[in-house]
């Protein structure tokens, strides 16, 4: 089957959220949000989100998912927003428990943050399926950007999140806490081993070097025969020696901090103060 696929792009941090349809009915999910956080003031907006609940409202159209396909950190997740005014349920990956561990140690938040990932309406596993509307969508465990990265297979489309870019990109970092570039050399072959003609669906884009469009839509076969990273059937030994030589060039995101405390909270602010207010820690020299 076929899904409906609808894409929004946010320029500020470079995601692609996706609007995925049963061709047979009025069903969808919503994968990867964005909630807007100006950085400089702390202040967030909905304007990106908004976008996607007006093409629901607009199609009559009813959410089933609103999927993570990681721990997002480059953006802030508009999960919560977009339940409260679309319903449905939010899911993500079991190993969300993992990242919970780790960066609920980083940022000190103590006995009261849980790490058992009930802050999720479904924590997904590895062959776990589950359905929109009579569309059908396969999960898989696709880590190494970081431990919690699925990829969710519905129909004949991929839903990648940041494991693979455009073939003129490559693929994803893997040096935050817990990723490995092994671990996404086998996740990539996991994705690979999809027919050729699955279309895959990036998490983001930056535009390579010589190409004037934003794009995120690819196939498994073009991503087998042009990959920058992967593709021409690289060797795990070749792609390790690459990804990580590369890594350690590479600076940390402009919205990790903000990006982590929220969505390993699934979109929501940390606990409010008796008066209400909402502070985001900034810790220092712990990544």
């Amino acid at each position: 089957m076929t899904p409906k696929v609808k894409a929004f792009f946010d320029p500020d941090t470079f995601t692609v959220s996706y609007l995925v349809q049963d061709p047979e009915g009025s069903s969808c999910a919503i994968i990867d949000s964005v909630l807007d956080f100006d950085h400089a003031s702390g202040r967030t907006n909905t304007a990106s989100a908004d976008q996607i609940i007006a093409d629901v409202r607009d199609n009559d159209l009813k959410v089933e998912w609103i999927l993570e396909s990681h721990v997002h950190a480059d953006h802030l997740s508009a999960a919560p927003y977009l339940q409260q005014h679309l319903g449905g349920r939010v899911g993500i990956g079991e190993n969300i428990v993992v990242i919970q561990d780790t960066f609920g140690k980083i940022f000190n938040e103590g006995t009261e943050f849980q790490r058992d990932g009930s802050q999720f309406d479904a924590l997904f596993s590895e062959g776990d399926s589950f359905h929109i509307g009579q569309l059908r969508g396969d999960v898989l465990h696709t880590p190494g950007h970081t431990p919690a990265c699925m990829t969710y297979v519905i129909g004949d489309a991929a839903f990648v999140g940041d494991t693979l870019f455009m073939p003129d990109f490559g693929t994803a970092r893997c040096d935050f806490p817990g990723g490995s570039s092994a671990d996404l050399y086998a996740s990539i072959q996991k994705i690979l081993s999809l027919p050729d003609e699955t279309r895959i669906f990036v998490g983001h884009d930056y535009k390579a070097p010589g190409r004037d469009e934003f794009a995120w839509e690819t196939t498994v076969g073009e991503q087998k025969e042009l990959n920058v990273h992967i593709g021409q059937g690289r060797s795990i030994e070749e792609f390790v020696e690459m990804r990580d030589a590369r890594d350690a060039t590479l600076g940390m995101p402009r919205l990790i901090l903000p990006s982590l405390q929220v969505n390993m909270r699934a979109g929501q602010m940390p606990p409010a103060d008796e008066k209400g207010d909402v502070f985001l820690k900034l810790p220092v020299n712990k990544l």
